[in-house]
């Protein structure tokens, strides 16, 4: 016989209730040391990436426009897409459980920066600065942007670097935690809206999202191949 109706919503609450204490659990383990953790991290790439955006070693290489760069109009009101990567960045070490998990994730992703930065140095680049139809009186945060984050470091995105390489994670936490399908079609969107706003800021072109979509993908993939999974601790969870 099929089961109850009845039943089956108390098997899917279950379910429910189980993936939330799960997410809440392993958001709550080491809380204080994640966030620490990641907001020294962001410190000291900031310093790295802002000096060698003031102060490139070689004569920096103008980025290409595409069809679809000379397409996408700037659109200002993706400041809020694109300055969300730095909440999202952190979602995936904040599911993470055991010290093991969280400095092995910690190095993969701090190796993937360290190319990114090292592209910038040994080429640098920058994407062309076009005329801004736009009122950026209108728009302060838009103009704080352009003001701050000068037109080098373009190619590859790091930005989309480090927003695919935590999308693949968080995806692979969310099959792991039998989180319902629709988080991770949210996960998906995220990462897609995030894409497309370095595009609509014109902070970077399409061939700089190619070149942040090559550096992340074997990063991605070597961190999930390579990654402590012993005993109970890293991924599984249990670890200390």
């Amino acid at each position: 016989m099929p089961p109850h109706p009845a039943t089956e919503r108390v098997q899917s609450s279950a379910a429910s209730l189980h993936w939330l204490r799960d997410c809440d659990q392993r958001l709550r383990h080491r809380f204080w040391l994640k966030f620490v953790g990641i907001s020294a991290f962001m410190s000291i790439f900031f310093v790295a990436y802002f000096h060698l955006l003031r102060h490139p070693a070689r004569p920096v290489t103008v980025m290409p426009l595409t069809a679809l760069d000379q397409a996408i109009p700037v659109q200002p009101g993706w400041m809020a897409a694109y300055v969300s990567l730095w909440v999202y960045v952190g979602l995936a070490p904040g599911l993470l459980i055991g010290l093991r998990a969280l400095i092995a994730y910690g190095a993969w992703i701090a190796a993937l920066c360290a190319t990114g930065l090292l592209c910038f140095y040994l080429v640098p680049t920058a994407v062309p600065r076009l005329p801004l139809a736009v009122d950026l009186a209108q728009h302060p945060a838009f103009a704080m942007l352009q003001g701050v984050d000068a037109a080098g470091n373009a190619c590859p995105s790091l930005h989309v670097a480090t927003a695919l390489h935590a999308a693949i994670w968080l995806d692979h936490l969310l099959r792991r935690m039998a989180a319902p399908g629709g988080l991770r079609l949210l996960n998906a969107a995220w990462l897609l809206l995030i894409v497309y706003s370095t595009l609509a800021t014109k902070q970077h072109v399409v061939w700089d999202v190619v070149g942040g979509t090559l550096l992340a993908l074997p990063f991605a993939w070597a961190s999930l191949r390579w990654f402590p999974h012993a005993g109970n601790g890293g991924l599984a969870g249990g670890g200390r």
